[in-house]
């Protein structure tokens, strides 16, 4: 009897539950496994690795130096800092690169908003323009310049024809040989081809925001002005600092259509940043010289990217 009493009073476990894992399983999970994580990581942070930092280290290095394209080098210290403060044409080309970058920046972001509200809803041909306003981004750069070059040709460039037959020139302007007509080109062409991928950015944002806030405001009687204004550039915040962040970088880093178009010319009139470090790399076969070049470059944009998150970011 006692055996069955004791049996009896033994409490057996609740069918249908399975008895709680112990802690030292957690370590072990499978839906967390450590080790798989860190494998599904290493790819990319070995490209990181490879691409970004090993060549960021080197180019430090052979800043240091008066590193020729060919031949033996030696070790100089910041005596290619110290000529980057001392040289007029880098500071001539700095100039330039931030009143490009200050011409086009707005524009770009009031063009791709407007297209951005014309394409955002699902109506029939929403799609067909999406794709005609974002083609000029996906045709590139190189592609747009070539093109304008032919275009921009005095005599019998489509420029130059459209503009004599509305009669605002003569029809013979040679944009590309003057600085300041070849830098309103430029700028109307980056301002078409960009402002793509801005709508793109700008729109996903806006089927984000729910419809129900609009209706709410609308039956509380908004006007449209006053729905954009207080309802959809609010939630927007983000993604508007960063088209910004994208379209300053870009600028600051400008270099395509300024080569195929211009060559920094007439002189050095158009010659932004990056051209003069590839003049000073690869036609006067200086690379120590133009990597201390890069080096400030990467750093002055880093400051500016921050200093635009600041100045844009959120207000708890």
């Amino acid at each position: 009897m006692s055996a069955v009493a004791d049996r009896a009073a033994t409490p057996r476990p609740a069918r249908g539950r399975r008895a709680p894992a112990s802690s030292s399983s957690t370590g072990n999970s499978l839906t967390h496994p450590t080790r798989t994580g860190l494998l599904l990581v290493l790819p990319a942070l070995a490209f990181v690795v490879v691409f970004v930092l090993v060549p960021l280290v080197f180019a430090v290095y052979m800043s240091l130096t008066n590193w020729p394209l060919i031949g033996s080098y030696e070790f100089t210290g910041l005596r290619n800092y110290l000529g980057v403060a001392q040289d007029p044409v880098f500071w001539k080309s700095v100039g330039y690169t931030l009143l490009y970058t200050a011409i086009v920046t707005l524009p770009i972001l009031v063009v791709g908003y407007v297209l951005a509200v014309l394409v955002r809803s699902n109506r029939r041909g929403s799609t067909f323009f999406r794709t005609v306003f974002f083609l000029p981004y996906v045709i590139g750069l190189t592609t747009l310049s070539f093109l304008l070059v032919l275009e921009a040709q005095p005599s019998s460039g489509a420029v130059n024809i459209v503009l004599e037959r509305l009669g605002i020139t003569d029809g013979t302007t040679a944009w590309l040989a003057d600085g300041p007509l070849a830098t309103g080109l430029i700028c109307v062409m980056i301002i078409w081809a960009v402002s793509g991928l801005t709508m793109v950015l700008l729109m996903g944002g806006m089927q984000g925001i729910p419809r129900e806030v609009y209706e709410s405001a609308e039956m509380d009687g908004a006007s449209w002005w006053q729905r954009e204004r207080s309802i959809t550039v609010p939630m927007l915040r983000k993604t508007i600092a960063m088209s910004l962040v994208i379209s300053v970088i870009g600028s600051l880093l400008a270099f395509t259509q300024f080569y195929v178009l211009t060559r920094g010319g007439p002189g050095t009139d158009t010659q932004t940043v990056v051209m003069y470090i590839y003049q000073r790399g690869f036609v006067q076969l200086q690379l120590g010289a133009a990597s201390a070049l890069s080096v400030v470059l990467v750093v002055v944009i880093g400051l500016v990217t921050a200093a635009q998150f600041r100045l844009l970011r959120e207000k708890d």
